[in-house]
């Protein structure tokens, strides 16, 4: 059997179900981005909560549901140990101050902050001696490194904050699975520059989900076309 305009039959409910496949897909895709967008804004209200509470004393095991916890903890800095980490921030390129504090339950690197490019090729930083009370939040570590840029321990470069590299280049064996963003410590105009953290979460959530609910609507359109100029 043929439609009025030569096209089989066979053809035109092939492209009905083509397209009625893909617009249920466009709607699957639409419910998951509208969960993600769910699961974002709780996140996001999560970490603003935890942003305004009193730290409380950094735990000895952590994960990602653990991140930006406002912690505090006393060491010392084992200031020859320390790494850079490269990094660009709003006063311009330069470096993560990474450096290892001794505590009563191992090593726990704390991210002392921002030093720029010249002050930290001429080590132009502070460094406080005796025991220090640290406070800031808790961060994952990062391994590997970036996308474009990978660690090399051997060389000392750093692009990420590898808690298990930086720790086994430094040779340590007992040492915290996580690290601390250190609020700013001295005078203003000290560097290492902390409490830099930018505690952003992108969320276009809500419009991709619009795209594919859109791209679902047109999908459906086109299927109510073919059906009617068949039956024409």
């Amino acid at each position: 059997m043929e439609n009025h305009e030569g096209r089989p039959l066979w053809v035109t409910m092939t492209l009905v179900g083509l397209t009625l496949a893909m617009t249920v897909t466009f709607v699957l895709l639409g419910n998951w981005q509208m969960r993600r967008l769910t699961w974002k804004l709780d996140l996001i209200e999560q970490v603003d909560t935890r942003l305004a509470e009193e730290a409380i004393a950094a735990p000895l095991h952590a994960d990602k549901d653990d991140a930006y916890l406002r912690i505090n903890t006393i060491g010392v800095f084992d200031h020859d140990a320390y790494a850079l980490i490269q990094a660009v921030t709003e006063l311009g390129p330069g470096f993560w101050l990474m450096t290892p504090l001794v505590t009563e339950n191992g090593i726990l690197w704390v991210n002392r902050g921002f030093v720029p490019t010249k002050r930290a090729s001429n080590k132009e930083w502070t460094r406080p001696a005796a025991q220090q009370s640290v406070t800031g939040l808790l961060r994952i570590s990062v391994p590997d490194g970036t996308l474009l840029q990978k660690n090399d321990p051997e060389e000392n470069l750093w692009y990420s904050a590898d808690i298990d590299a930086l720790s086994a280049a430094r040779d340590y064996e007992l040492f915290l699975p996580y690290y601390i963003d250190s609020f700013h410590a001295g005078a203003i105009t000290d560097y290492p520059r902390g409490g830099m953290t930018r505690v952003r979460f992108k969320n276009n959530h809500l419009q991709y989900a619009l795209t594919w609910y859109a791209m679902a609507a047109l999908l459906l359109g086109a299927v109510l076309y073919l059906l009617w100029k068949r039956d024409e």
